[in-house]
């Protein structure tokens, strides 16, 4: 027997169609409902025409610092994720290595 579950995005955008405020709810994982978030990237696998697509959104008042670290935290993740689904451990490596300098560059890390 097979289940469903659902994740949900709700988008509240300004009269320019830029995002305010942005909230999410999963039933899975401990639960959240409606908890309020200043970005997102979403990718999904397109099997049919082999491609990754994807939604960014972040609201007008997320702080530059903050993008800056979300995107170090992404991709640090990204490299687990990598290496959790494929056994990929020297890419995921390279991964980490690159995001490790990335973040020094943005100055998120200490030099």
């Amino acid at each position: 027997m097979s289940t469903k579950k659902e994740i949900k995005f709700t988008v509240s955008l300004d009269e320019n169609h830029i995002p305010e405020t942005i909230e999410w709810t999963a039933s899975e994982g401990g639960g959240v409902s409606n908890e309020k978030i200043k970005a997102m990237m979403v990718s999904v696998w397109d099997p049919k025409e082999k491609v990754a697509k994807r939604v960014d959104l972040w609201t007008k008042d997320m702080l530059v610092d903050d993008m800056k670290y979300f995107h170090f935290q992404t991709l640090m993740t990204l490299a687990d994720t990598l290496e959790r689904s494929t056994g990929e451990v020297e890419s995921a490596k390279k991964i980490r290595n690159i995001g490790m300098e990335i973040g020094k560059d943005m100055k998120v890390l200490v030099k």
